[in-house]
């Protein structure tokens, strides 16, 4: 599928166009603006295959994120029975990254998640105490399939190569290759390191494969930010 990323490196605009016959998948709320031709459902992100168990998990999921904050988990499938073009946008400042998936499955952060064309699979798996401590929540988006795949960062992207072990802060984590174990330690120090280092506890990756990170934290925007706002 054509695409091109503009106004890179603080404030990247994703423009995708589509043959006719060809759709894409959107994480709702992304849309700019698209050619008139294209139609737009939307869909609840169960995953392909999904049954009745499965929509209910889902949508349970949705509701509960809608509360808490973040994605909903509801979907935008954009059709283009004409042909056509869209143009895509994350909600922060930084990156777009195209990821081209040729069979393998990948877990990346809630928020992570901007597009994907093709043969692709996305749903939510749980994260659990494991992410929550990991601050990245307590879902993760998994992707798996053969297609394209577009993804977003507070800041630019960098792909680093696990062999063995590394160790990521949590609120760089952006996306990792399914087939790496994570686990969640303390960043060292003792006690002294867990609570006066400012990294609170760190993400340890295992095995092989690719880590995606970004250079900056939502999170630590939020902490710098926090007391200067009225209370």
């Amino acid at each position: 599928m054509q695409h091109r990323t503009k106004h890179e490196p603080s404030s990247a605009l994703l423009e995708v166009h589509l043959d006719p016959g060809e759709a894409l998948t959107a994480e709702a709320g992304a849309m700019v603006a698209r050619s008139p031709s294209l139609r737009t459902e939307v869909r609840l992100n169960a995953g392909r295959g999904a049954g009745l168990f499965g929509r209910l998990k889902a949508l349970f999921i949705a509701l509960l994120r809608k509360f808490a904050g973040g994605e909903t988990f509801f979907v935008n499938r954009i059709e283009a029975p004409e042909g056509g073009w869209v143009w895509l946008a994350p909600p922060l400042s930084g990156r777009v990254k195209h990821v081209a998936l040729r069979g393998e499955t990948m877990l990346f952060s809630t928020g992570s998640y901007l597009a994907s064309a093709g043969d692709i699979d996305v749903k939510v798996r749980w994260g659990g105490l494991r992410g929550v401590l990991a601050r990245e929540g307590i879902f993760f988006i998994e992707a798996s399939g053969v297609g394209d795949l577009w993804i977003t960062s507070y800041g630019a992207i960098e792909e680093l190569p696990c062999d063995g072990s590394l160790v990521v802060d949590g609120g760089h984590l952006v996306g990792f290759d399914a087939s790496l174990a994570l686990k969640i330690r303390s960043p060292g120090g003792g006690l002294m390191g867990l609570v006066l280092s400012g990294e609170g506890v760190v993400c340890e990756l295992t095995g092989r494969g690719r880590v995606l990170i970004q250079s900056r934290s939502a999170g630590a925007l939020v902490g710098w930010l926090a007391p200067l706002l009225p209370p």
